[in-house]
């Protein structure tokens, strides 16, 4: 198995596209299953189509299903912390995704974002790994 680790800046939006990233991690490798995974207790990973709002509509889905007030449990960080903690219920921290001949066989639309509502942290890894097969 082959991996690398992506460091990702969230500072400016919740949503990173790293499809480019990914794409050029497998590029070349044959045929296998890429493995996209957030190590954060507070991120996931999507598959999702950008660039036609698709972004501000999905962080806008999740302010709704996770408020930022104090009804959490989970209390430490900035009001509302508690909420990052359980997105990653709601979006997985690791995807798989098939790879042919080097290429991911991602349908037309969809691109690979990592989504973090997390403000205390805008710098995130990602942990691509590639099982040739």
């Amino acid at each position: 198995m082959r991996t690398a680790l992506l460091e990702v800046d969230l500072s400016r939006s919740s949503v990173a596209d790293i499809t480019d990233e990914a794409a050029r991690f497998v590029r070349g490798a044959g045929d296998g299953l890429l493995s996209v995974f957030a190590p954060h207790a507070t991120a996931g990973v999507a598959l999702i189509e950008t660039g036609s709002g698709s972004e501000p509509d999905l962080v806008a889905a999740l302010e709704r299903l996770l408020p930022r007030d104090d009804r959490y449990r989970h209390r430490h960080g900035s009001p509302g912390h508690g909420a990052d903690h359980v997105l990653p219920a709601l979006v997985a921290p690791s995807l798989t995704v098939p790879v042919e001949a080097g290429r991911m066989l991602l349908g037309t639309w969809q691109r690979v974002v990592l989504v973090s509502l997390n403000r205390d942290n805008p710098r995130r890894r990602v942990r691509l790994s590639f099982l040739e097969g």
